[in-house]
């Protein structure tokens, strides 16, 4: 079975644009399926964040409007008590050695935005991970830390490569609205990566050799599915 890096936001705030600060951090759902499924899957993940600073669970994420109901949010909050110890001590990304892992995911929240998205050693681990070929499979908000991802040429490693995110029509409806600091479908298109969308909402995966991505919460199984079926092809 594989080795598998989890990145994190250790984030627990965003500054909107009118200066406020937004409390968020990671999104329940998406920490939680991914991590099941792959670890079901016989996989090991670890789990990394800038600092190695314990992440924080976006308070929204387990309220049960956003859940889908009080069960699922029950299920949320018992699995990440079940895994408290291990994602309360996390690695820090200045400390992983890319070379030890065949799968980073990045599940998403509005932290991403606040720290991965310009995290050198981020960045770091992200390139030295695409040269070796390793699955890199960010989602929801978690493509924002791709745009750390920067060659020692400065060209962003991503550019022209296809991929989903959560969209900016999603952010306006859905998501921190017109108060958002900076929508990154918006950057991610500026700096060169070419973006499929689904409709606003929908389970939407695209598969660009070894980048796997999602679009947003409801995609998360997929991108876990997809990482599991692309690791099994490895051998």
């Amino acid at each position: 079975m594989s080795n598998i890096l989890m990145i994190v936001t250790a984030a627990s705030s965003l500054t909107m644009k009118d200066g406020s600060e937004h409390p968020t951090g990671f999104w329940a759902e998406e920490l939680v399926t991914a991590h099941r499924d792959l670890v079901a899957a016989g996989h090991t993940v670890t789990f990394a964040t800038p600092g190695g600073v314990a992440p924080t669970v976006d308070a929204g994420s387990l309220d049960p409007s956003q859940t889908g109901g009080e069960e699922r949010a029950r299920e949320f909050t018992a699995y990440l008590g079940s895994i408290s110890a291990e994602l309360g001590s996390p690695v820090a990304i200045a400390e992983v050695d890319p070379a030890g892992y065949d799968a980073v995911v990045l599940p998403g929240g509005h932290g991403p935005m606040t720290d991965l998205a310009f995290d050198a050693e981020v960045g770091r681990v992200l390139v030295a991970a695409d040269e070796a070929g390793a699955v890199i499979a960010p989602f929801c908000h978690g493509p924002a830390a791709l745009l750390s991802a920067t060659r020692p040429d400065g060209s962003f490693a991503f550019a022209g490569r296809r991929l989903t995110v959560f969209t900016d029509e999603e952010e306006r409806t859905g998501g921190t609205g017109e108060n958002t600091p900076w929508f990154v479908e918006s950057r991610l298109r500026e700096r060169g990566a070419v973006i499929e969308s689904a409709a606003p909402w929908s389970d939407h995966v695209v598969v660009d050799g070894n980048l796997i991505t999602g679009q947003n919460p409801q995609s998360s199984a997929s991108v876990a599915g997809r990482v599991v079926e692309a690791l099994a092809a490895r051998g």
